[in-house]
């Protein structure tokens, strides 16, 4: 019998990948038995020396290679460009160093550095993109964990470990790089490691008047001094022996921090404008999440101090939010920094801010990212603008800026490399304009302006309680978007004839549970009491997609603008809906209700939402309880497939609301949180305009009544057209009624409405420019555009 040929080969590699996977093996088992807390006082002794930052470095360097059993330790720093350059090693040549340079997403190393994320490559070999680069000796090197060095959401760094042998470093070597990473972030920025100036890109940019281009995220003009919102705080202590101890401070700081959180939000009260205080509210909540505190106590245990731990659990929970898919979830990342950020200063007995004292008499913010209580920190009387890095429309923020009536314009990219602190800037909220270091003649025509707007907000004062008609007698009623108490209460001062749209599922994101039907009746009962026989629409829950409740579990969606939301949710889960329902009539007490379902797709979800309301009628009757002596049950108009079906729907409804913001974005396949395409096409445009002149026409023929509750209401030139269109109720934010107000009594439509279906089939992209020529010269009152 013939034996196969015996593959020596492929037994010397077996043999060899055995002897590599004990060897791995017997390292991460001498990691396990390892004391992290051994290496952390080591790193307390090195920071708490006198060495120079370079010195400092190198012993961290040797101490992490030493005691993690790595081969080589490498820590890469941020340069200028985008490159990390080689900074200090052990286990690669000495003349390797300030000589290796990557850029920021190139291989493995420059990886770690874009998407801020912890790399784990037990062997390179298997990257299928992998090249050796011979001058770190990455030929020679097999196995690879790398952590990013960051601090204030900016990566400074890259900490890398590296072994020749295969080895699948475990989730304790990664935590305690992570923790080392935290360290070196200090001696970096706060250590005097690296110059400050070169930290920060821009500081050789000059002193030349600058002009950027942004978005706008909340209008108004102002000119003040830029005053830098960096918290960067620094922290002596990063490890800690006693934990009990660090628990004791981190309680006394976060009773600090709440009792200072709801100081501010009694401030508060006093603001105006849509969501505004509900966002404070949720981000009090927020404050006050456990889970957050038992993940900071947790990082405790491991060795950290107080101020560490929370640093820790920012940095991670920044980096697994700025990975979720749901801008929504991303977005509120902003309220998590802030409240980190808020609690390390107490924790260090640091401000982050300049003290009253020290703030100029006219501030203009400038911020990457900032949380909504942030903007109480200033002086409301001093600060004049919010300039973000970032930022959309949504940004909460932005919703507190708007209520507090200061312009904001955000995605202003290159900010932080143009302007310092004291600078003199220009914000022009209304185009989204930034102008660093102006030139006189900038300076003085938007110094005009401001004065211009100054004398003109009197007039509107005085004409905003009354109601308004145009010259040629048709009568307009302006109402409010709302959607807290707090605005109900500010109703009278804003001039507003009734509240158009109520929001009722703001009261429930604020809630930290589902509330009983009890509950909700008197939140609707309330608003009722307070508006005394003025109109209120109550528009049912419209949660789900970019407002998820945190008691209500709704699925994973890619696309949640399009998905399981509003409406959709009371078809299919009516309970949710009927309980709203019952707790409108209780709340009634007999007076009449409009109910408004919103994103309403077809006709036959309304045709069971009105099942739903009879069959609660007949149950409050039932029971004894008095029902209201008229409902009225309408729709949201705002998706597109409704209008073709409006002949079927109107004999159905009792009125019809034109939500303009999603009908816009959905007619036009445009995402208005996309600040690519945001502005590419206008609410102006003749598509748009037809679309609305056709809903008023039907619903003038049907006899059902129609506004508009979308930001084209609150817009003076818009109104213009949405009142010779047909539409006699407009509602929008608190801040628009004024100007809407002075608007009307200046236009006449007789005039307007034939210019303007001459208009109608134009092929322009917008009509905007016609409509602010006519408007300019038949002086209507446009103070929208200057």
């Amino acid at each position: 019998m013939k034996l196969d040929p015996i593959n020596w080969s492929v037994i010397s590699s077996a043999a060899t990948a055995r002897r590599e996977r004990r060897a791995s093996e017997f390292v991460e088992a001498q990691m396990a038995f390892a004391a992290p807390k051994k290496l952390l006082a080591a790193l307390r002794d090195i920071m708490a020396g006198e060495a120079v930052p370079d010195a400092k470095l190198s012993e961290i360097i040797d101490l992490v290679a030493r005691e993690l059993r790595g081969d080589v330790c490498a820590c890469f720093i941020m340069r200028p460009g985008e490159m990390l350059e080689l900074f200090s090693a052990r286990g690669l040549p000495v003349e390797q160093l300030r000589q290796v340079k990557i850029h920021v997403g190139e291989g493995p190393i420059g990886d770690t550095a874009a998407t801020m994320l912890p790399l784990v490559q037990p062997d390179l070999l298997d990257l299928a993109q992998y090249t050796p680069r011979a001058e770190t000796g990455n030929g020679q090197f097999r196995a690879l964990a790398a952590v990013p060095i960051v601090r204030g959401g900016r990566v400074h760094g890259v900490l890398a470990l590296q072994n020749r042998l295969p080895r699948p470093y475990g989730d304790e070597v990664v935590e305690i790089m992570q923790t080392v990473a935290m360290v070196l972030a200090e001696l970096i920025v706060a250590g005097g490691l690296v110059a400050r100036q070169e930290i920060h890109a821009g500081y050789a940019s000059g002193k030349k008047p600058t002009h950027i281009e942004g978005v706008s995220l909340g209008r108004g003009l102002a000119i003040g001094t830029a005053v830098m919102y960096e918290p960067s705080l620094t922290m002596e202590n990063i490890v800690a022996d006693n934990s009990k101890e660090q628990k004791m401070r981190l309680r006394q700081a976060v009773a600090a921090m709440h009792a200072a959180i709801d100081g501010m939000l009694s401030k508060s009260r006093a603001l105006s404008g849509t969501e505004s205080h509900d966002i404070l509210e949720a981000y009090q909540m927020f404050a006050k999440d456990r889970g957050w505190m038992k993940r900071i106590e947790a990082a405790i245990e491991k060795g950290l101090s107080a101020e560490a731990a929370v640093a820790s659990v920012q940095n991670d929970t920044r980096v697994r939010m700025a990975q979720m898919p749901d801008r929504y979830i991303r977005e509120r990342l902003q309220d998590l920094e802030d409240l980190s950020n808020r609690l390390l200063s107490h924790l260090m007995r640091q401000s982050r801010i300049f003290q009253p004292e020290e703030q100029p008499e006219k501030i203009i913010l400038i911020a990457r990212s900032m949380g909504p209580a942030a903007l109480l920190d200033y002086d409301h009387k001093k600060l004049q603008g919010v300039i973000l890095e970032k930022g959309s429309h949504s940004n909460h923020v932005a919703i507190v800026a708007r209520a507090l009536g200061v312009p904001v314009v955000g995605q202003c990219a290159d900010i932080f490399a143009v302007v310092a602190n004291g600078d003199p800037v220009i914000i022009d909220g209304d185009r989204g304009d930034v102008y660093i270091r102006p030139s006189q003649y900038v300076s003085d025509l938007y110094s005009k302006s401001i004065e211009e707007r100054a004398s003109r907000t009197q007039l509107l004062r005085r004409q905003v309680q009354r109601q308004v008609t145009t010259k040629d007698g048709l009568d307009i009623s302006v109402q409010m978007n709302a959607g807290l108490m707090s605005e109900i209460d500010g109703l009278a001062l804003s001039g507003a004839d009734g509240v158009g749209l109520f929001r009722t599922e703001l009261a429930f994101m604020g809630w930290q549970k589902y509330p009983l039907v009890v509950k909700q009746a008197e939140l609707y009962s309330s608003i009722l009491d307070r508006l005394e026989g003025k109109p209120v629409v109550f528009r049912t829950l419209d949660i789900g997609g970019d407002k998820p409740l945190p008691y209500f579990k709704a699925p994973q969606e890619d696309n949640p603008a399009l998905g399981w939301r509003a409406v959709r949710i009371g078809m299919d889960r009516p309970a949710v809906l009927r309980t709203q329902f019952r707790a409108f009539i209780l709340a009634a007490k007999g007076r009449s209700l409009k109910i408004m379902l919103p994103f309403v797709t077809e006709v036959a979800e309304v045709d069971r939402a009105r099942t739903l309301l009879d069959m609660e009628l007949r149950r409050a009757e039932t029971n004894g309880v008095t029902v209201p002596e008229k409902i009225e049950l309408g729709v949201m108009l705002e998706v597109p497939a409704l209008l073709w079906q409006l002949d079927t729907l109107l004999p159905r409804v009792d009125f019809v609301s034109v939500g303009t913001n999603d009908l816009m974005q959905y007619l036009f396949a445009a995402d208005r949180g996309n600040h690519a395409i945001r502005n590419r096409y206008d609410a102006l445009s003749p598509a748009m305009l037809k679309v609305l002149a056709m809903i008023a026409d039907k619903c003038a023929a049907a006899d059902k009544p129609v506004s508009v509750c979308g930001e084209m209401a609150g817009q003076p030139l818009e109104a213009m057209v949405l009142v010779a269109l047909g539409y006699r109720t407009l509602s929008m934010s608190p801040q628009s009624i004024e100007a809407i107000k002075v608007m009307v009594p200046s236009i006449d439509t007789a005039v307007f409405k034939p210019y303007l279906a001459s208009l109608m089939d134009s092929r322009e992209h917008s009509l905007r420019e016609r409509l602010l020529s006519f408007a300019r010269d038949h002086n209507v009152t446009i103070t929208q555009e200057d």
